[in-house]
C-alpha cells in the first residue's frame, strides 16, 4: 500500500553553493508518494492525489517536507557525558571521553547507549549518522544492531587506538586490523548498514596501525574511512612531535594510504595550503562540526571549502553540546557571520541533507526527495513555538518561513519522521 505525504516540499536540482537558492526546488502545495521504502512520485498535491486515490494520505498542512537529517560526524559512545564542562580537546578526551569508552567492554552497556542516542536523534529528526565507536568489537555490533532493528541507513566503525590511551582502550596494529576486518565481513552491506575504517587520529595511533588500516582500505576499497584532521591547533604540535617525519597532519594519513576519495576527515579547521591542496586533488571530503569547535574552543571552519570539496555537517556528539541538526546549522550560520560568509538557509539546509550524503558518497540513495530515493523523511512545523510562530507568520518566502526554524528550532518543531518508507 502506497503513502501519500502531503505539505511544502523541499527539494534540491543542484548544488547552493554554485548555483545559489535557485538550486532549491520548492513545491508549496506538494506531495511524496513513498511505496516499499522508497520515494515513487512527488509534484504538485493535486495531481498525485488524483493519481493515487487508493493512497494512505498523511496531510501534513503548511509545515515542510524535507529528506531526512545527516549526521555525518558523531561518537555515539559519548551520548552520556554531552555538554560536560571541559578545556580543550586533549583535556576533554581525557576527563570525560576515555573513561565513558571504558564501560562500551560491556555489551549490555553498549546496547542500552546505542539504544538511547538512536532514540535521541531520531526525535531531533536525524535519519542517518556516520559514528566513531570504541576499540571494543561489542559498540559496534550494538549501534548496528539497534540501527538494523530500525531500518535505519547507518555508518559505523570500531575505532581503533593503539597509543597515547588509557590500558583498556588500545588495541595494537594487527588486532585492529583483524577486528575490523571480521566486524567489516560481519555488517557491511547488510541491510542499510555500512562499515567505515576507523583510526581515531594520528596521535592514538601508531604509524603502524595507520598503515595497517590503509592495507585493509585498499583490500575493501568501497569502504568509507574516517578520522580526525587539524582540529585545534595544541593537537597539530603535537602530531608534529609525534611525527616529525611527515610533511603536515594530513601527510600522518597520505603516508600510509588513507586518503583518497571515500575519506572523511572531521573539523578540518587549520589547513596548509599543501593540505587544502591535496584533500581537493584526492577528492576527499570534510565534515563541519560547528558546535563543537565553539564548545571545545578549537576555531572556525573555512565553508569556502565547500565549492570545491564534499562538505557534510554534523553535531559531533559528544563534543558537540546539542543532538539537533536544526541547532547545527545554526551554529554553522553563526561560524560563518564570524568569517564573513552569512550562509543561505538553502546552503545550510543542503548541508544537513544532500551535502551530509555527499560527503558519505551516498546522494543517490539519501538527503534529497525525489523519485527512487529511499523514503527517510523529516517534517518540519514552521510554527512549533510562539516565538518562531510569530516570526514566520509575515514570511514572504519559503526561506523566510525556514530560517526562524534553523535558528531557534529544537526537538518540538520535528512533526514526523519517517525512515525508510514507515513513519516512526
Amino acid at each position: 500500500m502506497a503513502d501519500l505525504l502531503l505539505g511544502q516540499v523541499l527539494s534540491f536540482t543542484a548544488d547552493p553553493f554554485v548555483a545559489g537558492e535557485a538550486a532549491a526546488r520548492h513545491e508549496s502545495h506538494g506531495a511524496v508518494l513513498v511505496e516499499n521504502g522508497r520515494i515513487t512520485a512527488t509534484g504538485p498535491a493535486d495531481t498525485l492525489r488524483r493519481k493515487h486515490p487508493q493512497a494512505t494520505l498523511h496531510d501534513y498542512g503548511r509545515s515542510l517536507i524535507t529528506a531526512g537529517f545527516i549526521d555525518a560526524h558523531v561518537h555515539y559512545p559519548q551520548t552520556a557525558i554531552i555538554a560536560s564542562w571541559g578545556k580543550r580537546l586533549i583535556d576533554w578526551l581525557n576527563s570525560y571521553t576515555f573513561p565513558e569508552e571504558m564501560r562500551f567492554a560491556d555489551p549490555a552497556y553498549a546496547a542500552e547507549i546505542a539504544d538511547r542516542y538512536l532514540n535521541l536523534v531520531t526525535a531531533h529528526g536525524t535519519t542517518t549518522v556516520c559514528t566513531y565507536t570504541t576499540i571494543h568489537p561489542e559498540s559496534v555490533d550494538a549501534i548496528f544492531a539497534a540501527a538494523q532493528s530500525r531500518s535505519m541507513r547507518l555508518y559505523a566503525g570500531k575505532t581503533c587506538m593503539d597509543r597515547n590511551a588509557p590500558e583498556g582502550l588500545r588495541d595494537t596494529a594487527q588486532s585492529a586490523y583483524d577486528d575490523s576486518k571480521r566486524l567489516l565481513e560481519k555488517w557491511h552491506g547488510a541491510d542499510r548498514l555500512s562499515y567505515v575504517i576507523t583510526p581515531r587520529f594520528s596521535p592514538t595511533s601508531t604509524p603502524e596501525q595507520l598503515a595497517a588500516l590503509g592495507q585493509l582500505w585498499r583490500e575493501y576499497p568501497d569502504c568509507l574511512m574516517q578520522t580526525h584532521l587539524s582540529e585545534q591547533t595544541d593537537e597539530i604540535a603535537w602530531v608534529r612531535d609525534l611525527f616529525p617525519q611527515s610533511r603536515d597532519y594530513l601527510d600522518t594519513y597520505e603516508a600510509q594510504g588513507l586518503l583518497r576519495q571515500g575519506a572523511l576527515y572531521g573539523h578540518a579547521i587549520h589547513l596548509t595550503d599543501r593540505e587544502r591542496a591535496r584533500l581537493i586533488e584526492a577528492g576527499a571530503s570534510l565534515v563541519h562540526c560547528p558546535t563543537s569547535n565553539t564548545f571545545i574552543g578549537s576555531g572556525l571552519f573555512d565553508m569556502t571549502l565547500a565549492t570545491q570539496l564534499r562538505v557534510g555537517l554534523a553535531t559531533d556528539t559528544g563534543g558537540g553540546s546539542n543532538f539537533s541538526m536544526l541547532r547545527t546549522m545554526a551554529a554553522a550560520y553563526e561560524v560563518g557571520q564570524l568569517r564573513g560568509n552569512a550562509l543561505h538557509p538553502a546552503q545550510l539546509i543542503w548541508l544537513a541533507t544532500v551535502g551530509s550524503a555527499r560527503a558519505l558518497h551516498a546522494e543517490t540513495r539519501i538527503g534529497n526527495i525525489a523519485a527512487g530515493m529511499e523514503a527517510d523523511l523529516t517534517i518540519l512545523d514552521l510554527a512549533s513555538t510562539p516565538a518562531i510562530e510569530q516570526a514566520t507568520r509575515r514570511a514572504e518566502t519559503l526561506w523566510q518561513q525556514l530560517f526562524p526554524t534553523i535558528m531557534m528550532g529544537d526537538d518540538r518543531a520535528i512533526r514526523a519522521v519517517w525512515i525508510n518508507g514507515k513513519p516512526r
